[in-house]
């Protein structure tokens, strides 16, 4: 029972974190876009972002990348629902296979 109580713990606050994570960078985007579309590197970036966003999310669970892209998929703005969708449930199987563990 205590192994399912820190699995519903950890796994609400990363999903509580990477909620967090998407919208700083939503609203970033409208500091941010008309710097990033004029420049070609930056154009590029977010034609990327939008063509392989959802893919990339296939690797949010990891510790050190996972984060950042969360941010990203708020920076350009993909769709809150597929986003939850995918990176919700890695994070939560993640730390099912952590407790697994023990």
């Amino acid at each position: 029972m205590p192994l399912l109580t820190a699995l519903i713990f950890a796994s609400t606050g990363n999903i509580l974190a990477i909620i967090v994570n998407y919208f700083l960078g939503y609203f970033l985007y409208e500091k941010t876009h008309t710097k990033l579309y004029s420049s070609k590197i930056g154009a590029k970036a977010l034609l990327y972002g939008h063509k392989y966003g959802y893919y990339a999310l296939l690797l949010s669970w990891l510790p050190i990348i996972g984060d950042p892209l969360t941010l990203v998929a708020g920076l350009v703005r993909l769709k809150f629902v597929w986003f939850v969708l995918i990176s919700g449930s890695l994070r939560v199987l993640r730390y099912y296979f952590l407790t697994l563990m023990v």
